[in-house]
Protein backbone atom coordinates (compact mmCIF):
# COMPACT_ATOMS: atom_id res chain seq x y z
CA UNK A 1 0.00 0.00 0.00
CA UNK A 2 1.55 3.34 -1.45
CA UNK A 3 0.25 6.87 0.44
CA UNK A 4 1.55 10.44 -0.39
CA UNK A 5 4.44 9.28 2.67
CA UNK A 6 5.33 6.41 0.56
CA UNK A 7 5.66 2.36 1.14
CA UNK A 8 3.57 1.81 4.36
CA UNK A 9 3.74 -1.30 4.03
CA UNK A 10 7.62 -1.23 4.52
CA UNK A 11 8.55 1.37 6.21
CA UNK A 12 11.96 2.49 6.24
CA UNK A 13 14.03 1.10 9.89
CA UNK A 14 17.52 3.21 10.79
CA UNK A 15 20.69 1.22 10.05
CA UNK A 16 20.95 1.01 13.69
CA UNK A 17 18.10 -1.37 14.23
CA UNK A 18 17.98 -2.59 10.95
CA UNK A 19 22.16 -4.19 11.57
CA UNK A 20 21.36 -4.90 15.35
CA UNK A 21 23.13 -8.22 15.56
CA UNK A 22 21.32 -11.71 15.81
CA UNK A 23 23.86 -13.98 17.40
CA UNK A 24 27.39 -13.94 19.00
CA UNK A 25 28.83 -14.32 15.30
CA UNK A 26 27.59 -11.02 14.01
CA UNK A 27 28.63 -9.26 17.49
CA UNK A 28 31.93 -7.16 16.39
CA UNK A 29 34.66 -6.03 18.96
CA UNK A 30 33.80 -7.86 22.34
CA UNK A 31 35.44 -11.28 21.31
CA UNK A 32 36.25 -11.84 25.02
CA UNK A 33 33.11 -11.54 26.34
CA UNK A 34 31.52 -13.44 23.82
CA UNK A 35 34.25 -16.43 24.42
CA UNK A 36 32.85 -15.90 28.39
CA UNK A 37 29.38 -16.46 27.63
CA UNK A 38 29.66 -19.17 24.70
CA UNK A 39 32.31 -21.56 27.16
CA UNK A 40 29.52 -21.01 30.02
CA UNK A 41 26.11 -22.31 27.33
CA UNK A 42 28.70 -24.96 25.74
CA UNK A 43 29.68 -26.27 29.20
CA UNK A 44 25.71 -25.77 31.00
CA UNK A 45 27.66 -23.59 33.99
CA UNK A 46 25.16 -20.83 33.65
CA UNK A 47 24.93 -18.54 36.26
CA UNK A 48 21.65 -16.66 37.30
CA UNK A 49 22.46 -12.91 37.10
CA UNK A 50 25.16 -11.25 34.68
CA UNK A 51 25.95 -7.77 34.92
CA UNK A 52 27.21 -5.91 31.46
CA UNK A 53 28.93 -2.38 31.63
CA UNK A 54 30.27 -0.45 28.90
CA UNK A 55 29.60 3.02 27.31
CA UNK A 56 26.48 3.82 25.05
CA UNK A 57 26.10 1.80 22.00
CA UNK A 58 28.67 -1.13 22.36
CA UNK A 59 26.16 -3.86 22.82
CA UNK A 60 25.09 -4.14 26.28
CA UNK A 61 21.28 -4.87 25.89
CA UNK A 62 21.90 -6.61 22.07
CA UNK A 63 24.23 -9.06 24.49
CA UNK A 64 21.61 -9.28 26.69
CA UNK A 65 18.92 -10.21 23.81
CA UNK A 66 21.10 -13.05 22.04
CA UNK A 67 22.03 -14.37 25.47
CA UNK A 68 17.93 -14.62 25.96
CA UNK A 69 17.97 -16.69 23.09
CA UNK A 70 20.47 -19.40 23.44
CA UNK A 71 18.40 -19.69 26.63
CA UNK A 72 15.24 -19.78 24.98
CA UNK A 73 15.88 -21.18 21.63
CA UNK A 74 13.66 -24.70 20.96
CA UNK A 75 17.16 -26.66 19.94
CA UNK A 76 18.31 -26.16 23.18
CA UNK A 77 20.47 -23.97 25.24
CA UNK A 78 23.14 -23.72 22.24
CA UNK A 79 25.62 -20.68 21.70
CA UNK A 80 24.25 -20.73 18.33
CA UNK A 81 20.72 -20.12 18.50
CA UNK A 82 19.22 -21.13 15.34
CA UNK A 83 17.08 -17.85 14.89
CA UNK A 84 14.50 -19.16 12.74
CA UNK A 85 12.05 -21.21 15.59
CA UNK A 86 9.65 -18.88 17.39
CA UNK A 87 11.00 -17.78 20.35
CA UNK A 88 14.39 -16.35 18.56
CA UNK A 89 11.81 -14.67 15.84
CA UNK A 90 9.70 -12.87 18.80
CA UNK A 91 12.62 -12.81 20.87
CA UNK A 92 13.79 -10.95 17.88
CA UNK A 93 10.55 -8.93 17.14
CA UNK A 94 10.53 -7.98 20.95
CA UNK A 95 7.49 -10.21 21.39
CA UNK A 96 8.36 -12.98 23.53
CA UNK A 97 6.36 -12.96 26.40
CA UNK A 98 8.86 -14.63 28.95
CA UNK A 99 11.62 -12.10 28.20
CA UNK A 100 10.98 -9.01 30.53
CA UNK A 101 12.84 -5.80 29.97
CA UNK A 102 12.60 -2.80 32.36
CA UNK A 103 14.21 0.29 31.67
CA UNK A 104 15.23 1.54 35.60
CA UNK A 105 15.94 4.86 34.40
CA UNK A 106 11.94 5.44 34.33
CA UNK A 107 11.58 2.91 36.99
CA UNK A 108 13.33 3.72 39.86
CA UNK A 109 11.07 3.22 43.08
CA UNK A 110 10.79 0.55 45.32
CA UNK A 111 7.40 -0.29 44.16
CA UNK A 112 8.36 -0.98 40.53
CA UNK A 113 10.66 -3.78 41.64
CA UNK A 114 8.81 -5.52 43.93
CA UNK A 115 5.92 -6.00 41.17
CA UNK A 116 9.22 -7.32 38.86
CA UNK A 117 10.29 -9.60 41.90
CA UNK A 118 6.62 -11.15 42.28
CA UNK A 119 6.23 -12.14 39.09
CA UNK A 120 9.77 -13.56 39.13
CA UNK A 121 8.15 -16.72 41.41
CA UNK A 122 6.12 -18.04 38.51
CA UNK A 123 7.08 -20.43 36.19
CA UNK A 124 7.69 -19.50 32.53
CA UNK A 125 4.82 -19.52 30.37
CA UNK A 126 6.23 -20.71 26.84
CA UNK A 127 9.75 -20.52 27.27
CA UNK A 128 12.45 -22.47 29.37
CA UNK A 129 13.86 -19.64 31.19
CA UNK A 130 12.02 -16.05 32.36
CA UNK A 131 14.55 -13.84 31.47
CA UNK A 132 15.13 -10.43 33.15
CA UNK A 133 16.83 -7.36 31.18
CA UNK A 134 16.72 -4.33 33.35
CA UNK A 135 19.12 -1.39 31.63
CA UNK A 136 20.39 1.30 33.13
CA UNK A 137 20.28 -0.47 36.02
CA UNK A 138 22.21 2.08 38.26
CA UNK A 139 19.06 4.70 38.26
CA UNK A 140 17.40 2.16 40.80
CA UNK A 141 17.29 4.30 43.61
CA UNK A 142 19.00 2.63 47.26
CA UNK A 143 15.61 0.79 48.92
CA UNK A 144 14.51 -0.75 45.21
CA UNK A 145 18.25 -2.13 45.34
CA UNK A 146 17.65 -3.27 48.71
CA UNK A 147 14.58 -5.28 47.56
CA UNK A 148 15.69 -7.16 44.97
CA UNK A 149 19.07 -8.19 46.65
CA UNK A 150 17.97 -11.82 48.54
CA UNK A 151 16.10 -12.19 44.84
CA UNK A 152 19.06 -11.42 43.22
CA UNK A 153 21.04 -14.10 45.46
CA UNK A 154 18.98 -16.94 45.00
CA UNK A 155 16.23 -16.46 42.44
CA UNK A 156 13.87 -19.68 41.59
CA UNK A 157 15.91 -21.91 39.29
CA UNK A 158 13.90 -20.45 35.71
CA UNK A 159 14.99 -16.87 36.31
CA UNK A 160 17.70 -15.36 34.55
CA UNK A 161 18.58 -11.17 35.27
CA UNK A 162 20.71 -9.38 33.27
CA UNK A 163 21.61 -6.06 34.32
CA UNK A 164 22.84 -3.74 32.06
CA UNK A 165 24.61 0.13 33.07
CA UNK A 166 26.75 2.57 31.86
CA UNK A 167 28.14 3.82 35.36
CA UNK A 168 29.08 0.32 37.08
CA UNK A 169 30.56 2.28 40.26
CA UNK A 170 27.03 3.66 41.01
CA UNK A 171 25.79 0.35 41.69
CA UNK A 172 26.12 -1.20 45.56
CA UNK A 173 29.04 -3.56 45.76
CA UNK A 174 26.36 -6.09 47.52
CA UNK A 175 24.58 -6.27 44.16
CA UNK A 176 28.32 -6.52 42.25
CA UNK A 177 28.80 -9.47 44.24
CA UNK A 178 25.97 -11.52 43.32
CA UNK A 179 26.83 -10.88 39.45
CA UNK A 180 28.98 -12.50 37.11
CA UNK A 181 30.52 -8.90 35.51
CA UNK A 182 31.49 -8.55 31.94
CA UNK A 183 33.21 -5.23 30.83
CA UNK A 184 32.15 -4.25 27.08
CA UNK A 185 35.29 -2.20 25.15
CA UNK A 186 34.25 0.90 22.98
CA UNK A 187 34.63 0.44 19.11
CA UNK A 188 38.24 0.96 18.03
CA UNK A 189 37.53 3.71 15.08
CA UNK A 190 39.12 1.08 12.29
CA UNK A 191 36.70 -1.37 13.84
CA UNK A 192 33.69 0.90 13.17
CA UNK A 193 34.94 2.10 9.68
CA UNK A 194 35.15 -1.86 8.53
CA UNK A 195 31.34 -2.27 10.25
CA UNK A 196 30.27 0.59 8.34
CA UNK A 197 31.55 -0.34 4.98
CA UNK A 198 30.55 -3.70 5.11
CA UNK A 199 26.74 -2.35 5.98
CA UNK A 200 26.96 0.42 3.28
CA UNK A 201 28.19 -2.21 0.69
CA UNK A 202 25.43 -4.22 1.56
CA UNK A 203 22.40 -1.32 1.68
CA UNK A 204 24.20 -0.62 -1.76
CA UNK A 205 25.36 3.00 -0.78
CA UNK A 206 29.09 4.39 -1.89
CA UNK A 207 31.18 5.75 0.87
CA UNK A 208 34.47 7.36 0.49
CA UNK A 209 37.02 5.89 3.09
CA UNK A 210 37.60 9.07 4.10
CA UNK A 211 33.86 9.66 5.38
CA UNK A 212 34.03 6.48 7.13
CA UNK A 213 37.08 7.49 8.80
CA UNK A 214 35.49 10.88 9.86
CA UNK A 215 32.37 9.14 11.58
CA UNK A 216 34.00 6.93 13.09
CA UNK A 217 36.43 8.70 14.66
CA UNK A 218 33.07 10.59 15.74
CA UNK A 219 31.51 7.97 16.84
CA UNK A 220 33.86 7.48 19.69
CA UNK A 221 33.43 4.30 20.46
CA UNK A 222 29.65 3.85 19.88
CA UNK A 223 28.66 1.33 17.61
CA UNK A 224 25.04 2.93 17.50
CA UNK A 225 26.27 6.81 17.51
CA UNK A 226 28.42 5.12 14.26
CA UNK A 227 25.30 3.59 12.25
CA UNK A 228 23.01 6.81 13.34
CA UNK A 229 25.24 9.32 12.18
CA UNK A 230 25.59 7.41 8.74
CA UNK A 231 21.78 7.39 8.54
CA UNK A 232 22.37 11.42 9.02
CA UNK A 233 25.23 11.30 6.08
CA UNK A 234 22.83 9.66 4.04
CA UNK A 235 20.73 11.85 4.18
CA UNK A 236 22.97 14.61 4.16
CA UNK A 237 24.41 13.49 1.08
CA UNK A 238 21.33 12.58 -0.75
CA UNK A 239 21.92 8.78 -1.27
CA UNK A 240 25.92 9.09 -1.39
CA UNK A 241 28.67 9.38 1.76
CA UNK A 242 31.06 12.12 1.09
CA UNK A 243 33.93 13.40 3.09
CA UNK A 244 33.58 16.90 2.37
CA UNK A 245 29.45 16.48 3.18
CA UNK A 246 30.65 14.63 6.58
CA UNK A 247 32.73 17.38 7.71
CA UNK A 248 30.29 19.98 6.92
CA UNK A 249 27.68 18.01 8.69
CA UNK A 250 30.24 16.99 11.79
CA UNK A 251 31.45 20.55 11.91
CA UNK A 252 35.11 18.73 12.46
CA UNK A 253 38.21 19.70 10.79
CA UNK A 254 39.40 18.17 7.89
CA UNK A 255 42.90 16.34 8.52
CA UNK A 256 44.48 18.12 5.50
CA UNK A 257 44.34 21.11 7.33
CA UNK A 258 45.70 19.28 10.51
CA UNK A 259 48.69 18.69 8.57
CA UNK A 260 49.09 21.66 6.91
CA UNK A 261 49.59 23.02 10.60
CA UNK A 262 52.16 20.80 11.47
CA UNK A 263 54.00 21.35 8.17
CA UNK A 264 53.90 25.57 8.67
CA UNK A 265 55.09 24.71 12.39
CA UNK A 266 57.46 22.31 11.22
CA UNK A 267 58.92 24.98 8.84
CA UNK A 268 58.85 27.70 10.99
CA UNK A 269 56.31 29.74 8.96
CA UNK A 270 54.33 31.90 10.81
CA UNK A 271 52.36 33.01 7.83
CA UNK A 272 51.35 29.71 6.62
CA UNK A 273 50.45 29.08 9.94
CA UNK A 274 48.20 31.97 10.47
CA UNK A 275 46.75 31.51 7.18
CA UNK A 276 45.58 28.34 8.19
CA UNK A 277 43.87 29.61 11.11
CA UNK A 278 42.09 32.03 9.29
CA UNK A 279 40.72 29.11 6.38
CA UNK A 280 39.36 27.14 9.59
CA UNK A 281 37.59 30.25 10.38
CA UNK A 282 36.15 31.13 7.46
CA UNK A 283 34.93 27.38 6.91
CA UNK A 284 33.16 28.01 10.37
CA UNK A 285 34.79 25.42 12.55
CA UNK A 286 34.82 25.35 16.21
CA UNK A 287 38.22 26.15 17.81
CA UNK A 288 37.77 23.60 20.60
CA UNK A 289 36.78 20.91 18.29
CA UNK A 290 40.20 21.96 15.90
CA UNK A 291 42.45 22.18 19.28
CA UNK A 292 40.83 18.49 20.05
CA UNK A 293 41.26 17.00 17.07
CA UNK A 294 45.05 18.55 16.61
CA UNK A 295 45.42 16.89 20.14
CA UNK A 296 44.55 13.65 18.93
CA UNK A 297 46.69 14.05 15.80
CA UNK A 298 49.70 14.83 17.70
CA UNK A 299 48.48 11.57 20.20
CA UNK A 300 48.94 9.33 17.02
CA UNK A 301 52.25 11.29 16.21
CA UNK A 302 53.65 10.26 19.69
CA UNK A 303 52.65 6.73 19.18
CA UNK A 304 53.99 6.49 15.56
CA UNK A 305 57.17 7.72 16.84
CA UNK A 306 57.25 5.44 20.06
CA UNK A 307 55.49 2.33 19.20
CA UNK A 308 54.28 1.96 15.47
CA UNK A 309 52.40 -1.05 15.51
CA UNK A 310 50.34 1.00 18.44
CA UNK A 311 48.98 2.83 15.86
CA UNK A 312 46.48 2.37 12.27
CA UNK A 313 46.79 5.49 10.62
CA UNK A 314 44.23 3.79 7.78
CA UNK A 315 43.47 6.60 4.68
CA UNK A 316 46.53 9.59 6.31
CA UNK A 317 49.21 6.95 6.70
CA UNK A 318 51.51 8.54 3.76
CA UNK A 319 50.90 12.24 5.43
CA UNK A 320 51.40 10.70 8.94
CA UNK A 321 54.81 9.64 8.10
CA UNK A 322 55.94 12.52 6.51
CA UNK A 323 54.65 14.47 10.23
CA UNK A 324 56.50 12.16 11.92
CA UNK A 325 59.95 12.29 9.26
CA UNK A 326 59.86 16.28 10.16
CA UNK A 327 58.86 16.27 14.34
CA UNK A 328 61.09 14.48 17.14
CA UNK A 329 59.24 13.22 20.18
CA UNK A 330 60.33 15.77 22.01
CA UNK A 331 58.14 18.55 19.93
CA UNK A 332 55.56 16.43 19.46
CA UNK A 333 54.62 16.18 23.57
CA UNK A 334 55.33 20.13 23.84
CA UNK A 335 52.90 20.77 20.80
CA UNK A 336 50.57 18.16 22.61
CA UNK A 337 51.03 20.36 25.77
CA UNK A 338 50.08 23.41 24.04
CA UNK A 339 47.08 22.51 22.27
CA UNK A 340 45.75 21.19 25.48
CA UNK A 341 46.33 24.33 27.76
CA UNK A 342 45.14 25.86 24.80
CA UNK A 343 42.09 24.24 24.81
CA UNK A 344 41.57 25.05 28.50
CA UNK A 345 42.33 28.98 27.86
CA UNK A 346 40.35 29.21 25.44
CA UNK A 347 36.94 30.59 27.30
CA UNK A 348 39.29 33.43 28.57
CA UNK A 349 40.84 34.27 25.40
CA UNK A 350 39.04 37.90 24.20
CA UNK A 351 37.47 35.59 21.40
CA UNK A 352 38.30 32.13 19.82
CA UNK A 353 40.04 32.96 17.06
CA UNK A 354 42.82 35.12 19.08
CA UNK A 355 42.98 32.15 21.43
CA UNK A 356 43.33 30.01 18.69
CA UNK A 357 46.15 32.21 16.82
CA UNK A 358 47.75 32.20 20.16
CA UNK A 359 47.61 28.49 20.68
CA UNK A 360 49.41 27.98 17.52
CA UNK A 361 51.82 31.12 18.05
CA UNK A 362 52.68 29.46 21.31
CA UNK A 363 53.87 25.98 19.27
CA UNK A 364 55.86 28.33 17.41
CA UNK A 365 57.36 30.11 19.71
CA UNK A 366 58.54 27.76 22.08
CA UNK A 367 59.98 25.38 19.13
CA UNK A 368 62.76 24.08 19.62
CA UNK A 369 65.20 26.08 18.00
CA UNK A 370 63.01 29.22 17.32
CA UNK A 371 65.56 31.82 18.35
CA UNK A 372 62.85 33.70 20.55
CA UNK A 373 60.83 34.14 17.62
CA UNK A 374 63.27 34.12 14.98
CA UNK A 375 62.50 32.05 11.61
CA UNK A 376 64.83 29.09 11.72
CA UNK A 377 67.28 28.92 9.09
CA UNK A 378 66.85 25.35 6.78
CA UNK A 379 70.09 23.24 6.88
CA UNK A 380 70.69 24.40 3.33
CA UNK A 381 70.73 28.13 4.36
CA UNK A 382 71.68 27.61 7.98
CA UNK A 383 74.87 29.82 8.59
CA UNK A 384 78.04 28.64 9.66
CA UNK A 385 79.11 28.89 13.21
CA UNK A 386 81.97 30.79 14.57
CA UNK A 387 82.80 28.80 17.70
CA UNK A 388 85.10 31.84 19.19
CA UNK A 389 87.18 34.79 17.89
CA UNK A 390 89.35 34.94 21.44
CA UNK A 391 89.85 32.99 24.39
CA UNK A 392 86.71 33.28 26.83
CA UNK A 393 86.45 32.74 30.52
CA UNK A 394 84.17 29.61 29.60
CA UNK A 395 86.97 28.60 27.05
CA UNK A 396 89.89 28.83 29.67
CA UNK A 397 87.92 26.69 32.58
CA UNK A 398 86.83 23.91 29.85
CA UNK A 399 90.76 24.19 28.37
CA UNK A 400 92.63 24.08 31.85
CA UNK A 401 90.33 22.23 34.36
CA UNK A 402 93.07 23.00 37.60
CA UNK A 403 92.55 26.35 37.09
CA UNK A 404 90.24 27.37 40.05
CA UNK A 405 87.09 28.96 39.04
CA UNK A 406 87.80 32.01 40.94
CA UNK A 407 91.00 32.69 38.86
CA UNK A 408 88.91 32.08 35.11
CA UNK A 409 85.57 34.09 35.74
CA UNK A 410 86.38 38.00 35.80
CA UNK A 411 84.63 39.95 38.29
CA UNK A 412 81.20 41.12 37.66
CA UNK A 413 80.03 44.61 38.89
CA UNK A 414 76.12 43.58 38.76
CA UNK A 415 76.68 40.24 40.52
CA UNK A 416 77.02 42.22 44.18
CA UNK A 417 73.86 43.35 46.02
CA UNK A 418 72.64 46.37 46.11
CA UNK A 419 74.01 47.97 48.90
CA UNK A 420 76.94 50.22 49.66
CA UNK A 421 79.46 50.15 46.90
CA UNK A 422 81.71 47.17 47.73
CA UNK A 423 85.90 47.37 47.80
CA UNK A 424 86.91 46.89 44.25
CA UNK A 425 88.59 43.07 43.56
CA UNK A 426 91.75 42.60 42.40
CA UNK A 427 91.80 42.24 38.50
CA UNK A 428 92.43 38.26 38.37
CA UNK A 429 95.02 36.45 35.53
CA UNK A 430 93.12 35.35 32.96
CA UNK A 431 92.98 31.75 32.44
CA UNK A 432 95.76 30.23 29.78
CA UNK A 433 94.35 30.45 26.29
CA UNK A 434 94.30 27.70 24.03
CA UNK A 435 97.32 26.44 21.72
CA UNK A 436 95.68 27.40 18.38
CA UNK A 437 92.71 29.47 17.64
CA UNK A 438 89.80 27.61 15.72
CA UNK A 439 88.96 28.93 12.08
CA UNK A 440 85.49 29.63 11.69
CA UNK A 441 83.85 26.35 9.92
CA UNK A 442 81.59 26.22 6.83
CA UNK A 443 78.46 24.07 6.61
CA UNK A 444 79.83 23.03 3.57
CA UNK A 445 83.59 21.95 4.98
CA UNK A 446 83.46 18.11 4.11
CA UNK A 447 84.83 17.61 7.87
CA UNK A 448 86.07 20.44 10.71
CA UNK A 449 89.30 21.48 10.88
CA UNK A 450 91.48 22.18 13.36
CA UNK A 451 90.79 22.76 17.01
CA UNK A 452 86.90 22.64 18.51
CA UNK A 453 85.83 25.09 21.50
CA UNK A 454 83.24 21.57 22.38
CA UNK A 455 81.36 24.18 24.16
CA UNK A 456 80.87 26.44 20.87
CA UNK A 457 79.74 23.35 19.24
CA UNK A 458 77.37 22.11 21.86
CA UNK A 459 75.94 25.91 22.11
CA UNK A 460 75.27 26.29 17.55
CA UNK A 461 73.55 22.70 17.72
CA UNK A 462 69.72 22.44 17.73
CA UNK A 463 69.59 19.86 20.35
CA UNK A 464 66.60 18.76 22.26
CA UNK A 465 65.51 16.85 25.05
CA UNK A 466 67.87 13.50 26.18
CA UNK A 467 70.31 13.90 23.11
CA UNK A 468 70.99 17.38 24.18
CA UNK A 469 71.37 16.12 27.30
CA UNK A 470 74.14 13.90 26.06
CA UNK A 471 76.38 16.26 24.67
CA UNK A 472 76.01 18.50 27.39
CA UNK A 473 77.81 15.37 29.46
CA UNK A 474 80.33 14.55 26.86
CA UNK A 475 83.94 15.83 26.69
CA UNK A 476 85.94 16.20 23.51
CA UNK A 477 89.05 14.25 23.84
CA UNK A 478 91.05 13.88 20.74
CA UNK A 479 90.32 14.83 16.95
CA UNK A 480 91.96 14.07 13.65
CA UNK A 481 91.16 14.78 10.29
CA UNK A 482 87.64 13.54 9.94
CA UNK A 483 87.35 11.51 13.42
CA UNK A 484 86.08 13.29 16.68
CA UNK A 485 86.20 11.52 19.84
CA UNK A 486 83.55 11.77 22.76
CA UNK A 487 84.61 10.35 25.90
CA UNK A 488 81.37 10.41 28.69
CA UNK A 489 81.96 9.78 32.53
CA UNK A 490 81.01 6.64 34.40
CA UNK A 491 78.47 8.53 35.53
CA UNK A 492 76.59 9.07 32.61
CA UNK A 493 77.24 6.15 30.75
CA UNK A 494 73.36 5.34 30.79
CA UNK A 495 73.07 8.64 28.45
CA UNK A 496 75.01 6.49 25.52
CA UNK A 497 71.35 4.77 24.52
CA UNK A 498 71.78 4.18 20.35
CA UNK A 499 68.86 6.67 19.64
CA UNK A 500 70.53 9.25 21.82
CA UNK A 501 73.73 8.86 20.03
CA UNK A 502 72.53 8.75 15.91
CA UNK A 503 70.94 11.96 17.23
CA UNK A 504 74.15 13.72 17.75
CA UNK A 505 75.60 12.46 15.30
CA UNK A 506 72.80 13.24 12.66
CA UNK A 507 72.71 17.04 14.20
CA UNK A 508 76.90 17.31 13.68
CA UNK A 509 77.25 15.62 10.62
CA UNK A 510 74.47 17.89 9.45
CA UNK A 511 76.54 20.75 10.31
CA UNK A 512 80.20 19.50 9.61
CA UNK A 513 79.70 17.17 6.84
CA UNK A 514 78.35 13.70 6.26
CA UNK A 515 81.97 12.36 6.38
CA UNK A 516 82.37 12.85 9.85
CA UNK A 517 82.92 10.10 11.79
CA UNK A 518 81.64 10.32 15.96
CA UNK A 519 82.73 7.96 18.02
CA UNK A 520 82.23 7.91 21.74
CA UNK A 521 83.96 6.40 24.67
CA UNK A 522 82.74 5.50 28.77
CA UNK A 523 86.09 6.63 30.58
CA UNK A 524 87.35 8.49 33.72
CA UNK A 525 85.24 11.57 35.37
CA UNK A 526 84.90 13.55 32.55
CA UNK A 527 85.81 17.65 33.43
CA UNK A 528 86.09 19.51 30.51
CA UNK A 529 82.28 18.89 29.55
CA UNK A 530 79.51 21.68 28.48
CA UNK A 531 77.87 20.55 32.02
CA UNK A 532 81.10 20.94 34.36
CA UNK A 533 82.28 24.12 32.77
CA UNK A 534 78.93 25.92 33.01
CA UNK A 535 78.44 24.27 36.74
CA UNK A 536 82.36 25.86 37.63
CA UNK A 537 81.35 28.79 36.03
CA UNK A 538 77.86 29.12 37.91
CA UNK A 539 79.79 28.39 41.33
CA UNK A 540 82.83 30.93 40.56
CA UNK A 541 79.51 33.50 40.26
CA UNK A 542 78.12 32.88 43.17
CA UNK A 543 81.36 32.77 45.26
CA UNK A 544 81.66 36.32 43.85
CA UNK A 545 78.51 37.03 44.70
CA UNK A 546 78.78 35.99 48.26
CA UNK A 547 82.36 38.11 48.80
CA UNK A 548 81.09 40.84 47.64
CA UNK A 549 78.20 40.80 50.14
CA UNK A 550 80.39 39.62 52.71
CA UNK A 551 83.04 42.42 52.19
CA UNK A 552 80.18 45.15 52.07
CA UNK A 553 80.84 47.89 54.74
CA UNK A 554 77.40 47.96 55.62
CA UNK A 555 76.96 44.31 56.42
CA UNK A 556 80.22 43.97 58.23
CA UNK A 557 78.83 46.53 60.41
CA UNK A 558 75.91 44.65 61.17
CA UNK A 559 77.74 41.37 61.74
CA UNK A 560 80.22 42.92 64.02
CA UNK A 561 77.93 45.07 66.19
CA UNK A 562 74.79 43.08 65.78
CA UNK A 563 75.33 40.03 65.59
CA UNK A 564 74.11 39.52 62.12
CA UNK A 565 74.80 36.40 59.99
CA UNK A 566 75.29 36.17 56.05
CA UNK A 567 73.32 33.43 55.05
CA UNK A 568 74.67 32.34 51.75
CA UNK A 569 71.68 30.26 50.74
CA UNK A 570 69.89 33.25 50.52
CA UNK A 571 72.43 35.52 47.81
CA UNK A 572 71.49 35.09 44.12
CA UNK A 573 74.13 37.09 41.62
CA UNK A 574 72.21 38.71 39.39
CA UNK A 575 70.71 37.74 36.11
CA UNK A 576 70.37 34.13 37.47
CA UNK A 577 67.67 32.58 38.91
CA UNK A 578 67.23 29.90 41.69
Amino acid sequence: MTDLFGDSASPAVALARKWRPRAFADLRGQEHVVQALSNALTQGRLHHAYLLTGTRGVGKTTLARILAKCLNCETGVTATPCGTCSACTQIDAGRFVDLLELDAASNTGVDNMREVLDNAQYAPTVGRYKVYIIDEVHMLSKPAFNSMLKTLEEPPAHVKFILATTDPQKIPVTVLSRCLQFNLKPMTPTLVAQHLADVLAQEKVDAEPAALSLLARAAAGSMRDALSLTDQAIAYGGGRIEAAGVEAMLGTVRRDYLFDLLDALAANDGDALLNQARQLAERGIAFDAALQDLGNLLTQLALLLHASHAVDAGVDAERMQAAASQLDAETVQLYYQIALNGRRDLPYAPDEFSGFCMTLLRMLAFSPGAGGGTPRATPAARPAPVPRAEPSPRTAAAAAPGVPPAAVVAPRAEAAAPVAEPEPAPEPEPGPAPSAPVAPLTASEPAPRGDWDWLAVVAALRLGGMAKMLADHCELVAQTGDGVTLRVGEAHKHLLDRAYQDRLVGALRDRYGATLDVRFEVGAAAERTPQQVRTRIKEARQAEAVAAIESDPFVRELVEHFGGQVDATSIQPIGEHP
